[in-house]
């Protein structure tokens, strides 16, 4: 359980953000031990341009209606992409099954389960080896698009339901395509709350320059590890919230940080 690993690893407060889902939020709140917090929240798919970009939405009432929807879509959209790769896979002689993409699932399904699955059959050494132009990596043979939201759409939905919108590690380009500053500048004019900024996949130049931005664009400044379990090495905890952008973001949210 995340909440048992985050005591663990020293932290005070852990933030759940999983893919258009607030699904395990309660289950992760009832099982919080003594002395630390948690920060609900999701992490939607979203689109600028051309961009695919994910955004943070923390502490929204996930009962609000149009976003609720909107997540829903999001998470319908999620599970026909991997269907659609798993049959790709499937045509190729892999193996690879549906049935056993939903079992290691074990619930939503995304592109993950799918390259634990390619793992399983001894087709790729490790999850991160599945995301390549070989297997499942954007634009690869067997990969396959999914719905998103467009961003400043995202945005100003976050804020009308409550939530605090943060965008998530805007300077990873070892990921992929990323956004210029001018999308940035227009994100939070529709309502950004903060840049993701300490993050594993930012070298220290990205990091330099988001911070500026950050300040240039009256933004909060916020970290984390991504933590993902086994589908990725980085270490829960590895990067962190400084505590008075973490008040500040708390402070702007609808929903209260659950604790024990």
């Amino acid at each position: 359980m995340l909440v048992r690993e985050a005591a663990a690893a020293g932290l005070d407060v852990v933030a759940l953000t999983d893919h258009d889902s607030t699904a395990g939020i309660a289950e992760a709140g009832a099982a919080l031990p003594p002395g630390l917090a948690l920060v609900p929240g999701a992490e939607v798919s979203c689109r600028a341009g051309g961009v695919s970009l994910h955004l943070l939405a923390y502490l929204f009432d996930p009962q609000e209606p149009a976003f609720q929807a909107a997540r829903l879509e999001l998470r319908e959209s999620r599970r026909t992409r991997a269907e659609r790769m798993v049959a790709s896979l499937a045509a190729a002689g892999t193996g690879v099954t549906w049935e056993q993409v939903q079992e290691l699932a074990a619930g939503a399904v995304g592109r993950p389960h799918v390259a634990q699955a390619l793992v399983a059959h001894g087709l790729v050494p490790t999850v991160a080896d599945a995301f390549t132009p070989e297997w499942i990596g954007t634009g690869g043979r067997h990969w396959a698009g999914k719905q998103e939201l467009d961003v400043l759409d995202a945005v100003r939905m976050v804020r009308a339901a409550g939530g605090v919108p943060v965008f998530a590690h805007p300077g990873a380009a070892a990921r992929g395509e990323t956004v210029g500053d001018d999308v940035v500048a227009a994100m939070a004019a529709a309502g950004l709350a903060g840049l993701e900024v300490d993050h594993v996949d930012h070298d220290d130049a990205a990091v330099a320059h988001l911070r500026g931005l950050a300040a240039d664009l009256g933004l909060l400044v916020t970290g984390s590890s991504d933590f993902h379990g086994a589908n990725k090495t980085v270490r829960l905890g590895e990067r962190t919230t400084a505590p008075e952008a973490y008040e500040a973001l708390v402070a702007q949210g609808r929903m209260p940080v659950l604790t024990a």
